[in-house]
């Protein structure tokens, strides 16, 4: 009898131990272990939109770098950037490898809006985190696996549709812009912005699809249009030539580009920084080629890493620089998550960020969101390009 019962007991023991071990062990994601945490990216290291692979490249530097720090919680981070070309196909074949080949536990900052929403249904299917993708279109209720990372691009829109109608209410706007979610939601945006009131300020837009080679026609038609603002909604390699088509043409306008090609060394300096001089854009970080942060903290410590990480071409990408604060935003989650690295707790710890500072942000503003409203960044500012660097004007405005 004694036998039995202790017999017993050693079942009871073992089927609890397997219980807990399992339970252990299913809260962490795939690509979780003791030492390693492994996720991924899709971005253009290739085809139309490769001016972002500086993206990419300043993500797995500043992960190398912590890395060598000890990792995040004893983990070192195992970082894999898949090349989509710009494609939206492209990318899900990629995101398919990355979570059923090369088990990551979620993608983090994938580059594209079209190539992001068109694997938005993958991974909330699959209930895998699409962390801090680099797009401004929100869904946290239809797609709640889906964190955003830039400002809503309706909203920044929206702001430049307001400051042009400070400067001048009976302006005439024509908008050149990309032929996808990025372009049509700028483009909805600026027409909210505008009002019913001066919905008739929008004389001409036009768009262009990315397999284009160029977008000089398009400029010139909106041109001819006789409007005085122009905003351009697209991507770095065409928004480069709008500017540059713009200013040989002598169109005299207003010109608005959006944050997302607001990069110096492949944007304007393509376009030529001659004629990209007085181009208007809103940003919540800091440019980091604006004297004014010279002696800035946060601008030294980012200079310093570009000099051990990078190139000196590098020091200044706004586009890396923007990698680099989004690395250390998922840092900050990470950390955040303790040793709870189930995809829930992930995605939990990424939707309630809560007066977060981030390395390089603009003084005043703070990172954060919930799972009601996904939006990270609240407040902009408008800057201007002056022929050599960005200069911030106005006050902080919220969304």
């Amino acid at each position: 009898m004694r036998q039995r019962a202790a017999r017993v007991a050693h079942c009871v023991v073992v089927a609890l131990s397997a219980l807990v071990g399992g339970a252990s062990f299913a809260a962490n994601a795939p690509g979780v272990t003791a030492d390693e945490i492994k996720f991924g990216q899709t971005l253009p290291l290739s085809g139309p939109a490769s001016a972002y692979s500086i993206i990419g490249r300043t993500e797995a530097a500043y992960f190398r770098m912590i890395n060598e720090q000890g990792g995040v919680n004893g983990r070192k981070l195992n970082f894999i950037s898949a090349d989509d070309a710009y494609s939206p196909p492209r990318t899900l074949e990629q995101t398919r490898r990355l979570v059923e080949q090369e088990q990551v536990a979620f993608v983090f900052n994938g580059v594209g809006t079209a190539a992001s929403i068109a694997v938005r249904p993958y991974f909330n299917e699959n209930k895998v985190p699409q962390l801090f993708s680099a797009f401004g279109v929100f869904d946290s209720k239809g797609f709640p696996w889906t964190v955003p990372y830039f400002q809503p691009y309706d909203a920044e829109a929206a702001i430049y549709a307001r400051y042009a109608l400070t400067r001048n209410p009976s302006a005439k706007v024509a908008v050149l812009y990309q032929n996808d979610d990025l372009g049509k939601t700028y483009l909805k945006g600026f027409v909210e912005g505008l009002g019913a009131e001066h919905a008739g300020a929008l004389v001409k837009a036009l768009s262009y699809e990315v397999s284009e080679p160029t977008v000089d026609s398009q400029v010139t038609s909106l041109q001819a249009s006789g409007a005085d603002v122009f905003f351009i909604a697209g991507s770095p390699k065409f928004t480069a030539q709008a500017i540059r088509k713009s200013y040989d043409l002598g169109w005299d306008a207003t010109r608005f580009i959006a944050v997302v090609a607001a990069t110096i060394p492949t944007v304007l300096k393509p376009a030529g920084l001659e004629k990209s001089k007085g181009v208007i854009t809103a940003i919540a970080v800091k440019d980091i080629s604006d004297p004014r942060w010279k002696d800035d903290a946060d601008v030294k410590q980012y200079q310093a890493f570009v000099v051990k990480y990078l190139t000196p071409a590098d020091a200044t990408s706004n586009a890396a620089a923007y990698a680099y604060q989004s690395a250390a935003l998922l840092v900050n989650v990470l950390k955040a998550c303790g040793d709870d690295l189930s995809r829930e707790n992930i995605l939990a710890k990424a939707t309630h960020i809560e007066g977060l500072t981030l390395p390089l942000g603009l003084p005043g503003v703070t990172a954060h969101n919930s799972p009601d409203d996904y939006r990270l960044f609240h407040q902009f500012q408008l800057e201007q390009f002056d022929g050599e660097s960005w200069k911030l004007f106005g006050d902080l405005i919220a969304d």
